[in-house]
């Protein structure tokens, strides 16, 4: 193995290390926001989840408009220095929200969040500016296991610490983000030489301008599409799981942290040992297409769950929801050039964004509409699920359509 390849690895182990700390520090908190949330409007399972989709929506408007300059600036200056800035930003606002004693504190505290919340975007072109085209998809996977371990780890310790105080959780959120910050400021290498980086330009710095790169590369369009029906749907566990799960079941927030856990000990699976050799042996379009049928499946049988061992036995099925962002990116960062991964995923960031400032919104409001006291003859806790299922669904079609090889002449 030669020095490039083992300083190439080193660096992965790096952003691998980084990404698992920052996923980590914001998992500790998905089981506790929203009873916290409930807490302060008085205990209604219904207005909570309004509050918490405006909650979530403030969020992702703050990364719609921030990402793209984010993006712009590491294509400029380098991923490092982004990525540390992310990080201690993080950090320090959890400390806030730690301190909050009102619900416009905690409002205020989650607007910053939206600002920093930048380093998995920076984590994913760091990974484009060393690996091989070829080889993208694999490494993608291996950052989707951190996020998964993040995710196994962070609901469990979250749901545990709150069922202790359920202002514990963010305080051993604001560690874990310093250390991850504290960590790259010793250790993470830069990944962007100066000779390939990029004129910084407001142009490409704003969402509109971030989202001209897929204009300019029309073959990115469709994926872009897809990718956008993908977060969109992906919002309705953020937004509706925790008070789904304890409207219908009843499940604390331990419960709840154990279930995501499970979530991601099953992620961790499919992205660390399945999707390398999936991706090898049948291709990204087809892992795409396997992950959207999954999906879909997976939401609507959670939708129909009138019993928690349903939604138990649906999780595998979920899991190979796994394949779509290692497929789908390394799709994508084969379209543009190297100067231009940087203001690619701060497009992927901006339609992020949108679909967040769509998402929580409709989520939340189907789930409080569907239980809501109004029409008390009928209640469909699962119409969250259905929608995002749909959306999947649709985003399979143009998968299938958009992705076909060109026939042979």
């Amino acid at each position: 193995m030669n020095h490039s390849e083992v300083r190439r690895k080193a660096a992965v182990g790096f952003i691998f290390v980084t990404v698992l700390l920052d996923v980590l520090s914001f998992g500790v908190i998905i089981p506790i926001l929203p009873m916290l949330i409930k807490e302060f409007s008085g205990g209604d399972s219904s207005t909570a989840a309004i509050k918490y989709g405006m909650f979530a929506t403030v969020f992702a408007a703050m990364h719609f408009l921030f990402s793209p300059l984010l993006g712009a600036l590491s294509d400029r200056f380098g991923r490092r220095p982004i990525l540390l800035l992310s990080c201690f930003g993080l950090g320090v606002d959890y400390v806030f929200m730690a301190l909050a004693l009102t619900l416009e504190w905690l409002f205020v505290g989650r607007v910053l969040s939206g600002i920093t919340s930048a380093s998995f975007a920076c984590a994913t072109a760091y990974i484009a500016d060393i690996t091989p085209p070829e080889h993208r998809a694999a490494r993608f996977g291996v950052i989707g296991a951190a996020f998964g371990l993040g995710f196994v780890l962070g609901p469990a310790v979250g749901g545990a610490l709150g069922a202790i105080n359920l202002r514990l959780p963010f305080w051993v959120s604001a560690g874990l983000a310093l250390t991850n910050w504290l960590y790259g400021m010793f250790i993470l290498p830069e990944s962007l030489p100066k000779e390939k980086r990029a004129t910084f330009s407001w142009k490409r710095a704003n969402p509109v301008g971030s989202l001209q790169l897929i204009s300019r590369h029309p073959e990115l369009l469709g994926l872009a599409g897809v990718q956008m029906l993908y977060f969109l749907a992906h919002h309705v566990l953020p937004s509706s799981y925790v008070l789904y799960t304890n409207y219908r079941y009843g499940w604390s927030e331990l419960m709840t942290g154990v279930s995501l856990a499970a979530v991601g000990i099953l992620n961790i699976l499919v992205q660390g040992f399945l999707v390398r050799r999936a991706v090898k042996k049948f291709g990204e379009r087809r892992c795409l297409l396997f992950a959207l049928c999954c999906g879909t499946i997976a939401l609507t049988i959670f939708g129909l769950a009138f019993d928690s061992l349903i939604l138990w036995m649906a999780l595998p099925i979920f899991a190979f929801m796994g394949f779509f962002q290692p497929a789908i990116q390394g799709l994508m960062t084969r379209l543009v050039g190297g100067h231009e991964q940087g203001q690619l995923q701060g497009a992927s960031g901006s339609l992020q964004g949108i679909s967040g400032l769509i998402g929580p919104f409709l989520f939340t409001s189907a789930f409080s509409y569907s239980i809501s006291k109004s029409h008390p003859s009928w209640e469909l806790p699962g119409a969250p699920f259905f929608v995002a299922a749909c959306l999947l669904a649709v985003a399979l079609v143009v998968v299938w359509f958009r992705t076909r090889p060109a026939p042979l002449v």
